[in-house]
């Protein structure tokens, strides 16, 4: 992937985003398979360096997702991502997903500025109307950020998963383009 020229800016904010490139690679797979960040997905098989490849050709180039690193302002270190998947132009719809790898990130609001960046990218840059996310609902300190960013519960609408520790619930949120 081409090294981009897009940053977005959380105006005096402590982060900005900038697309994630392939040069990521080997911290997105350190940070997805740490069990503190690989237990708040759905998807917990270990990260590999050919699937992550993969899903940048697969995902990413023909534009059904779209990743950013999450970077301090300060130093300019990467601390985690954010990204919007299964983007659906027609229905002006995605999913958005959130992770912070460093652990010396935690507890900042970094979460909250970058769920606040991406929500404006999803609405003003790619014209969707309504952005949603599903979160492990035993995930409070996740929870909490996104509904700071603005997501709201969605009432009644809940999901099983069955995960090696056995079932957990499933919440979902979105926000609309007012």
């Amino acid at each position: 992937m081409a090294k981009s020229q897009l940053t977005l800016y959380a105006g005096s904010g402590d982060i900005y985003l900038r697309l994630m490139e392939s040069a990521d690679t080997d911290k997105i797979i350190t940070w997805r398979n740490t069990p503190r960040v690989r237990d708040n997905f759905i998807y917990r098989k270990p990260f590999t360096k050919e699937g992550h490849l993969s899903w940048i050709r697969t995902q990413i180039e023909p534009g059904h997702v779209v990743q950013f690193m999450i970077c301090e302002t300060v130093s300019g270190r990467a601390v985690g991502s954010v990204y919007l998947r299964d983007i659906d132009q027609e229905k002006r719809l995605a999913e958005y997903g959130i992770f912070i790898g460093e652990e010396d990130a935690l507890g900042k609001g970094y979460a909250t500025q970058a769920a606040r960046l991406m929500i404006s990218y999803a609405f003003e840059e790619l014209a969707l109307h309504t952005v949603f996310l599903r979160v492990f609902a035993d995930n409070a300190g996740a929870r909490r950020s996104y509904e700071r960013a603005g997501f709201c519960l969605i009432e009644g609408k809940r999901e099983m998963i069955e995960t090696e520790e056995g079932a957990r619930e499933m919440v979902f949120y979105k926000i609309e383009k007012e």
